[in-house]
């Protein structure tokens, strides 16, 4: 037995038997979730609790990232959308019409990572068009991290069911 086959046998290089899979999946939903339009959690919960100096960084921060997805969008937002659409349909096609696993498991994350992505956008706007004071703005900010917790708790629960379901296949027909 040579080097190569040894180190196959020991990690299993199948993605939902893949223990390194799941410890993506949650922080990409841990991270997800910890992040609102790219401003820390945190950080809504301080200026709420403090005021002051922590609203104004709030209000600011905030602000620059909702303009920078907003300009994103609006140049390349089409771009962005065409090629997102193209590469989840290639992903859906090759990994559960060809059963690729590899390529179901980065469709079951990618799929509802580009959900929370147009919910980004979406937040974004409404931001933008009713420039909220600070408990409108963290109101939004909640609202949008529920909605973004909830996709993420569908999302690992359909990937537990399908990765187990792809675990008892693959051991039920010995390999």
């Amino acid at each position: 037995m040579d080097w190569y086959d040894t180190v196959f046998e020991l990690i299993d290089m199948r993605s939902f038997s893949n223990l390194w899979y799941w410890i993506a999946l949650a922080v990409v939903w841990s991270s997800a979730s910890h992040w609102v339009l790219g401003v820390p959690f945190d950080m809504v919960q301080r200026a709420k609790r403090q005021g002051g100096q922590a609203e104004i960084d709030l209000m600011d921060l905030t602000r620059v990232n909702v303009n920078r997805i907003l300009y994103i969008n609006s140049i390349s937002g089409l771009w962005i959308l065409g090629v997102v659409c193209c590469l989840l349909t290639v992903l859906f096609g090759v990994g559960f019409f060809y059963g690729v696993e590899f390529c179901q498991a980065v469709f079951l994350l990618a799929f509802p990572m580009s959900m929370v992505g147009l919910l980004s956008v979406r937040t974004a706007h409404i931001l933008r068009h009713r420039a909220p004071d600070l408990s409108g703005m963290t109101r939004i900010m909640n609202r949008h991290r529920f909605i973004t917790q909830v996709i993420g708790m569908l999302a690992i629960f359909s990937t537990a069911v399908w990765g187990m379901w792809q675990n008892m296949s693959v051991g039920a027909l010995g390999g």
